[in-house]
């Protein structure tokens, strides 16, 4: 796989190949550790699903799985350019007084929209709910529990001096303003198989987790049939009927990829990375990966 890095985990069982054993940036990914870190709280009743969380009115499901009415500040040209530059990153009070964000663009529950303010809102309720900093929530109740040791938050750049960043090595990850995840792709396909395949949430909940909203699809230069999103999970079809569930997250220099399907032959979950690509390539080439 030249330039690629990966990780395979089939029934249980890893293999790897690439540089899957270095640090890189989780970008998205650590939508799905956050989601996972809040039901957490939600199988420890501090907190249920359908309940108006942070003054609403939206709930946490529908934060969640973006359904919330908040807006995105990948919408603000100003955010681009400053990232671009390598300025420091706002505070979040002034990214939110920028992007207008107690302005909810629709009813919540009614429409979708892809929102990183609604992640950010999800780990200040981790903090307040759990009493702990976010790092700590995620490191005692997801990382640890699971068994994955690279993983950590990171939050100036002299943190990423040991990540491969690909061409934003000057990257500054306070602009990620609901936490940005490094680890290893090796623990990436592992935490996700681990999650989804174990006992870290009851069924029941496993079940809501991968309950989606159908987006549409198939999308021009990606392996999706159909595509949709559940709570802190992306979830779609790719052709021969397999549903593969899992994120792909992306960021300036780099893309990461990790989804898990479920077939009559067992399970297997994928992550694969690649530097200064773009999303379709990685995905498909995940796919791929899963289809030998």
């Amino acid at each position: 796989m030249t330039g690629f890095s990966s990780a395979l985990v089939v029934n249980d069982r890893l293999s790897a190949s690439g540089s899957s054993g270095l640090l890189v940036p989780w970008w998205s990914f650590t939508k799905t550790v956050l989601a996972a870190t809040t039901l957490t709280l939600v199988r420890d009743g501090l907190v249920s699903l359908d309940e108006v969380v942070l003054g609403g009115p939206f709930t946490l499901r529908q934060l969640l799985k973006h359904e919330s009415g908040l807006a995105d500040y990948s919408e603000l040209a100003d955010y681009h350019a400053a990232v671009s530059r390598g300025d420091e990153p706002w505070p979040a009070s002034e990214m939110l007084e920028r992007l207008d964000a107690a302005r909810l663009r629709y009813q919540p529950g009614v429409g979708w929209g892809y929102s990183n303010v609604g992640y950010l809102y999800v780990t200040r309720l981790i903090e307040e709910l759990s009493g702990s900093s976010l790092e700590s929530a995620i490191e005692q109740r997801v990382l640890q529990p699971l068994g994955v040791s690279s993983v950590r938050l990171v939050k100036t750049p002299a943190d990423l001096r040991d990540v491969d960043m690909g061409s934003a090595a000057a990257y500054q990850p306070g602009w990620v303003y609901h936490g940005l995840l490094v680890g290893s792709v090796s623990d990436a396909a592992l935490l996700l198989d681990r999650l989804l395949g174990g006992s870290l949430l009851p069924n029941e909940l496993l079940v809501q987790m991968q309950e989606r909203r159908v987006l549409g699809g198939p999308l021009p230069g990606r392996p999706w049939i159909v595509a949709g999103y559940a709570l802190g999970l992306m979830q779609g079809d790719i052709e021969g009927g397999i549903v593969l569930t899992g994120h792909t997250g992306v960021g300036p220099g780099s893309v990461i990829a990790v989804y898990r399907c479920t077939t009559d032959a067992g399970t297997a979950t994928c992550a694969v990375f690649q530097k200064d690509a773009r999303e379709g390539d990685v995905e498909a080439e995940l796919v791929a990966a899963l289809r030998r």
